[in-house]
C-alpha cells in the first residue's frame, strides 16, 4: 500500500474558481439577452470567412485554456455563423426560432445531466409524461393514447412506421425478422412527403421500393384515387400492404391530404394510418385554422416537432400513438439489470413505463423541461395566436406578391408556406430557374432575409416557411421590396 505522500493527486473537472466561474456564467447569460434582443438589427445570415472556417484545423489541445479565453472564441468564431434561425427574417427551410426561457431551461437540464430514458423520479419522467398528455389534449388524442418525445420528425415518423409495422404483420417482426414475411410489406404516401419517411423505410429493412410513392392531385395532395389503384394492384400481386402515412402540411408547399378520407380508406382497408404533422400538426390549436387538419386525430400514430411551430430550441419532437399496449410491444425490452415495477422504493421501484418502452433510445437527454416551462409560460391560447399569426402572414405575403406584375405565385396558399417567383421578359425556364437561384442566394449573403428554393412541377420558387414568431408584416414588406431589386438588377452571365 503507498504511503500518504506517495498518493496520486486526484482531480475533477468542476471549477477551482468558483467565483471567476459565476461571474462568466452572468457574463454569458448579459451577452445572450443582449444578443437575443438586437437580432431585428443583426444580419439575417452571415457567410464565415476563410479565417473562421481555418480557426477550426487545430488538433486537440493537450493542456487547459481559461474558460474566459474559451467563450471569447466562441464569440468571435461561432457565435455569428450560425444558422441564423433565431432571425425575424429566416424562412428557409421550415426552421425554428426557440425561446429565451427554452434556452434557460436547456441549462437547467444540462445542469442537472439527468437522464430519462429509464428509472422512476419526477424529473424528467413525470414531466415528460405530462407534457405528451398536454400535447394529446391539443392534437386530439385520447388520454389513454402513449407517446414519447423524440429528437424531431425523424425519430417520430421511424418510430411510427416500426410500430405500424409490427402491429399490421402476421407473424412476429422482432423475433423473425423480415426474412420470415410470406408476403412483401409495402406502405403508401404522396410525392411530396419528406425525405424522413423514405429513410425510416429503408432502416426498417423494408427497403425503399416498399414505399409506394402516389401521385398528387392539383393542389399537391395524395391523389386518392391513384392510391385505391395502387393498393389493389399491390394485393393482386400478392405483396402486403399495411399502412397508409398522410401529410398534415408538407415541407415543400405546406399541403395537407385530406386526412379524413385517409381514415376511412385505412379502416375500409385494415390498414395503419401514420400522419407526418411535422409542422402542420400545431394548427390544430389555431384559433381559426384548425379545421385544416380535421381527421388527424383518428390516425394510429402521429409523428410531429415541437422545434419548428411550437418554437422550442432544437431538437424536439415526438410522436403519439393511439394504441398504448401495442407502441410498448414494438419496443419494450428489459434486461436484469433495468428491471423495474418490482415494489415501490428506490429508483427502479414505481411500477411505471420508462421511456425506454417506448423508443429504441434508452440514453437521452431531458428534452421535457423546455417544452414543460415554455409551454406554462406562454399557454396554448398564445401558442395558437402565434400559429394563426403565421398563417395570417403567410396569407399577407401572397397578397404582396399578387399585387406585383412580375412576381408570381406557385400554387395557393394552404398554411404557412408561401411559394413565389421573380419573373422576367424574355428568359426561358432556366433563365427564371437560374435568376430566382440568384435572388435566394443574394438575400442570404447580403444578411437581408433567408429563405430557401423549392422545385414546384418542374420550376424553382423561393420557398417562405413561417414558423418564425419574431416576424412582423414589415419584414415581409422588404423581403417583396428587395426580392424586386434583385431580379431586376441580374445581369445573366454571358
Amino acid at each position: 500500500m503507498p504511503k500518504k505522500n506517495e498518493l496520486a493527486i486526484e482531480e475533477t473537472l468542476d471549477p477551482q474558481d468558483w467565483d471567476s466561474m459565476r461571474e462568466l456564467g452572468r457574463r454569458m447569460v448579459d451577452d445572450v439577452f443582449d444578443y437575443l434582443e438586437e437580432l431585428p438589427q443583426r444580419p439575417a445570415w452571415q457567410h464565415a470567412p476563410d479565417n473562421v472556417k481555418a480557426n477550426f484545423k487545430h488538433s486537440p489541445p493537450l493542456h487547459p485554456q481559461l474558460p474566459d479565453a474559451i467563450y471569447d472564441e466562441y464569440l468571435d468564431y461561432i457565435r455569428p455563423y450560425g444558422l441564423g434561425n433565431n432571425h425575424p427574417r429566416f424562412w428557409g427551410w421550415v426552421g425554428g426560432t426557440g425561446t429565451v426561457l427554452g434556452a434557460l431551461a436547456e441549462f437547467l437540464a444540462a445542469a442537472t445531466n439527468t437522464p430519462s430514458g429509464a428509472f422512476s423520479y419526477i424529473s424528467p419522467n413525470y414531466v415528460e409524461n405530462q407534457v405528451l398528455d398536454w400535447f394529446k389534449e391539443m392534437l386530439g388524442f385520447p388520454l389513454e393514447a402513449s407517446g414519447v418525445l423524440t429528437s424531431g420528425c425523424s425519430s417520430s415518423n421511424l418510430i411510427g412506421l416500426a410500430v405500424a409495422l409490427n402491429a399490421k404483420a402476421d407473424f412476429d417482426v422482432r423475433k423473425e425478422g423480415l426474412h420470415t414475411a410470406p408476403k412483401a410489406m409495402v406502405l403508401y404516401a404522396s410525392d411530396e412527403t419528406h425525405s424522413s419517411l423514405q429513410k425510416a423505410v429503408e432502416l426498417l429493412g423494408l427497403g425503399s421500393s416498399a414505399l409506394r410513392r402516389v401521385p398528387v392531385n392539383d393542389v399537391l395532395q395524395i391523389d386518392l384515387g391513384a392510391l385505391k389503384e395502387a393498393i389493389q394492384k399491390d394485393r393482386d400481386q400478392g405483396s402486403s400492404p399495411f399502412c397508409i402515412i398522410g401529410a398534415a402540411g408538407t415541407t415543400n408547399t405546406g399541403a395537407i391530404d385530406d386526412l379524413n378520407a385517409l381514415a376511412d380508406l385505412c379502416q375500409e382497408e385494415d390498414l395503419w394510418y401514420h400522419i407526418d404533422g411535422a409542422f402542420g400538426a400545431w394548427a390544430a390549436i389555431a384559433p381559426r385554422s384548425k379545421h385544416l387538419v380535421t381527421g388527424m386525430e383518428r390516425a394510429d400514430s402521429l409523428a410531429f416537432d415541437l422545434h419548428k411551430w411550437m418554437y422550442l430550441p432544437y431538437v424536439i419532437g415526438g410522436v403519439l400513438i393511439r394504441d398504448e399496449e401495442i407502441h410498448r410491444k414494438a419496443f419494450s425490452l428489459t434486461p436484469t439489470y433495468l428491471a423495474h415495477g418490482a415494489g415501490t422504493r428506490g429508483l427502479t421501484g414505481e411500477d411505471v413505463p420508462w421511456m425506454s418502452d417506448y423508443s429504441y433510445l434508452l440514453s437521452r437527454s431531458f428534452p421535457a423541461l423546455k417544452a414543460w416551462m415554455t409551454i406554462k409560460e406562454h399557454g396554448v391560447e398564445k401558442y395558437g395566436r402565434l400559429i394563426q399569426q403565421n398563417i395570417d402572414q403567410a396569407h399577407y405575403l401572397t397578397a404582396l406578391v399578387e399585387q406585383e406584375p412580375e412576381l408570381e405565385m406557385a400554387l395557393p396558399v394552404s398554411l404557412n408556406v408561401v411559394c413565389f417567383r421573380f419573373l422576367r421578359s424574355g428568359m426561358d425556364e432556366a433563365q427564371l430557374d437560374e435568376l430566382n437561384k440568384h435572388i435566394e442566394i443574394e438575400l442570404q449573403e447580403q444578411g437581408l432575409a433567408v429563405p430557401s428554393i423549392v422545385v414546384i412541377q418542374g420550376k424553382k420558387y423561393l420557398h417562405v416557411a413561417i414558423t418564425n414568431h419574431r416576424s412582423r408584416r414589415e419584414d415581409f414588406d422588404l423581403l417583396v421590396q428587395e426580392v424586386k431589386r434583385l431580379g431586376r438588377g441580374f445581369v445573366p452571365p454571358s
